[in-house]
């Protein structure tokens, strides 16, 4: 049986010339990407790599990695935009009302007057909360992921269940 793997982060840059890859966390919290020993990468041609971690720094709010075998700028380019990925089981565990991007991704979001509005998309992470993008038949959705909004998310059933305010969705015309 194949490991569930899940997005943690992207590469969004290169730092330097030494091959460090700039990682923004999924999470908005970069604890779990200083604490790992190898990393998968999904590549943007769809190839997986994995490699061992021989560096790993905070750095303006992202983490910078170096790869083993991958010490240069050449090399780092050619993995910019890549996901970072890891097997489930080494995930920390999380509080009951706490998911990972990877286990929300494609759940379908239903509102509480609305219905079904469409498929959970993408999640931005800001300093303030994290934000779902929801796309559907009311077009695209920002949904801000706190609990006066969110009222329920059930794994199990890819459910989101949100009660949303007027405004917050272009009205049906």
């Amino acid at each position: 049986m194949a490991e569930s793997l899940l997005e943690i982060g992207n590469v969004v840059g290169t730092h330097g010339l030494r091959g460090d890859l700039k990682v923004r966390s999924k999470s908005g919290d970069p604890e779990l990407l200083l604490t790992l020993k190898k990393i998968c990468l999904r590549l943007p041609t769809g190839e997986t790599l994995n490699a061992n971690i021989n560096r790993q720094v905070l750095h303006k709010g992202q983490v910078l990695l170096r790869l083993q075998g991958y010490d240069s700028i050449d090399l780092a380019e050619t993995m910019v935009g890549s996901q970072v990925l890891l097997e489930e089981h080494l995930l920390p565990d999380l509080s009951d009302d706490e998911f990972y991007w990877g286990q929300l991704e494609g759940l379908q979001v239903v509102d509480r007057a609305r219905g079904k509005i469409g498929t959970l998309q993408q999640l931005i992470t800001t300093a303030a909360h994290d934000t779902y993008v929801v796309k559907g038949r009311l077009g695209k959705i920002l949904i801000p992921a706190v609990h006066q909004f969110v009222l329920k998310i059930d794994i199990e059933a890819e459910i989101m269940q949100v009660d949303l305010p007027e405004g917050l969705i272009p009205e049906e015309q």
